[in-house]
């Protein structure tokens, strides 16, 4: 069975404060109102990078993602597309515009 390596983080509390303001974007009480924020903003929510620019995911959030390294943007951008594909299948199939390829 496939197994993620465990790679280490470079900058530990950087990498936890941008991991928690995504974790809170797609908790149970949030995750609506963020979809309905990238809606408004005319963006695909695979749009990660862009996502991050409009602030949607916290005002600090895009300015700490840059402090990051390569290594630990990779693995927050994995984090990303993870928590989005755990969306429940109601909430993705309302949403199904910004879920959807070009």
């Amino acid at each position: 069975m496939y197994q993620q390596a465990v790679l280490s983080i470079a900058d530990p509390e950087t990498f936890g404060a941008v991991k928690a303001a995504i974790e809170a974007s797609f908790s149970a009480g949030r995750v609506e109102g963020f979809l309905k924020s990238v809606e408004r903003a005319k963006l695909r929510v695979r749009q990660f990078e862009e996502v991050l620019q409009k602030g949607l995911l916290g005002a600090t959030v895009a300015g700490e993602y840059a402090r990051l390294n390569p290594s630990d943007q990779g693995q927050i951008r994995e984090f990303y597309l993870a928590s989005l594909e755990k969306v429940s299948p109601a909430l993705r199939q309302r949403f199904f515009k910004l879920y959807a390829y070009y």
